[in-house]
């Protein structure tokens, strides 16, 4: 038997947007079925950090997103490159290195992975000043930069589009310690079942234009249930997938304002295989998440984008309607309109499905992983060579 402590992988996240944590999640599941005899471990750096501060301060800013989205669009351009207001605003968020630096010292990782900028801001501050030395590695969880993102001590960036790493480059960023995965998705998404059983599964007629809508779990419909409700313009019946997520009150409010719908709606909670409604549907309306779009174009489903939030959002928007993998309708009538042109005209979905399978892979989260073993490899490398080096000259002063 064989009793040899694992090694451990740190991945560092917060809840502060979805994104940071599904990311993690993916690169957990990746590590456990892939790297043998290693223990992922992830945390949520602002719960454990900033234990009193982290419920108000996660409360303002998904509020103050929805209800002043002004403010934090101005807050991102205005530290998007590092200059002096970017930097004293940045020092707020990575205090707290004492307590993570006790994090590390209690479990010994390997390798430390950020899908969280200001966990990677912590981490290089931690190595800067001589008190950690481990490889890490940041995963932007979005296809643009920001300042918050880059520091001197990470070890390699994992990014989602050459784009994003041509843009590194340009901001000095070494080009071998940049890594184009795509932005990693989980393990389910490359595993589902085939589509005929999937269409039997969920009772959808293939003849009949399918429809998923995400989005509504946190409120980002601005004008309630409206967007749904415009959709019985549409003459033509379609199936449609209303993904509410956890937002009860907009599931309750839907099932009763829709129950006569023309359509074939289906309304949903918090939904665990979302990889099988995108593997069954012909468009996803969708706001501009990095990871849901990532998830999207893993299978092949075009995305039409509506309601962005203000900052990397409107940049993924950008990154993604120039790929020719996306539609963005800015109204809601705009979106009603491009529904009923794709329904009646599929021809714009299959060359964006065709663009996807050229330039998307559904291996994110594999190639992402072996980025971050070889890193822990490296250094495991580079401190045995620095050993014998020691050692070396150990015996010749000894010798002399």
């Amino acid at each position: 038997m064989n009793n040899r402590e694992k090694n451990k992988y740190l991945i560092l996240s917060a809840t502060f947007g979805e994104g940071h944590k599904q990311v993690a999640n993916a690169i957990s599941e990746a590590v456990n079925y892939m790297v043998a005899d290693t223990e992922p471990i992830t945390i949520d750096i602002m719960e454990w950090v900033h234990p009193n501060l982290y419920p108000i301060s996660n409360y303002i800013y998904k509020k103050g997103i929805k209800k002043f989205p002004q403010v934090y669009s101005f807050l991102y351009k205005k530290t998007r490159v590092k200059n002096s207001f970017s930097v004293k605003l940045n020092s707020i968020f990575l205090t707290g290195m004492q307590t993570m630096l006790k994090i590390i010292e209690e479990i010994k990782p390997k390798v430390v992975i950020s899908t969280y900028p200001f966990a990677a801001g912590i981490i290089s501050k931690l190595k800067e000043q001589g008190l950690i030395d481990i490889p890490s590695v940041t995963i932007i969880t979005d296809y643009t930069d920001h300042s918050y993102w880059i520091y001197p001590s990470t070890d390699q960036y994992v990014v989602g589009s050459t784009q994003l790493r041509d843009r590194l480059i340009v901001l000095g960023i070494e080009e071998d310690k940049i890594k184009t995965t795509g932005i990693p998705v989980r393990k389910r998404f490359m595993d589902v079942l085939p589509k005929d059983v999937l269409l039997n599964k969920y009772m959808i007629n293939p003849n009949m234009f399918t429809l998923l809508i995400m989005g509504g779990g946190d409120g980002f419909f601005g004008k309630g249930a409206s967007t749904f409700r415009a959709l019985e313009s549409i003459s033509t019946p379609i199936q449609l997938f209303i993904v509410c997520g956890k937002n009860k009150r907009l599931k309750t409010q839907l099932e009763w304002e829709l129950k006569g719908s023309k359509h074939d709606v289906r309304i949903l909670g918090y939904c665990e295989k979302i990889e099988e409604l995108m593997a069954i549907s012909d468009l996803m309306i969708s706001k501009p998440g990095g990871v849901t779009t990532s998830e999207a174009m893993s299978m092949d489903l075009p995305i039409l984008i509506h309601h962005s939030l203000p900052g990397q959002e409107e940049d993924n928007t950008e990154y993604l309607c120039r790929s020719g993998f996306a539609f963005v309708a800015n109204s809601e009538k705009d979106l009603i309109a491009k529904v009923e042109n794709l329904v009646y005209d599929s021809a714009p979905l299959r060359w964006m499905k065709q663009r996807m399978k050229k330039y998307q892979t559904k291996t994110s989260s594999v190639d992402a992983l072996r980025v971050i073993v070889e890193a822990a490899k490296q250094d495991q490398l580079l401190k045995a060579t620095n050993s014998i080096i020691i050692q070396k000259q150990e015996r010749i002063g000894v010798s002399i």
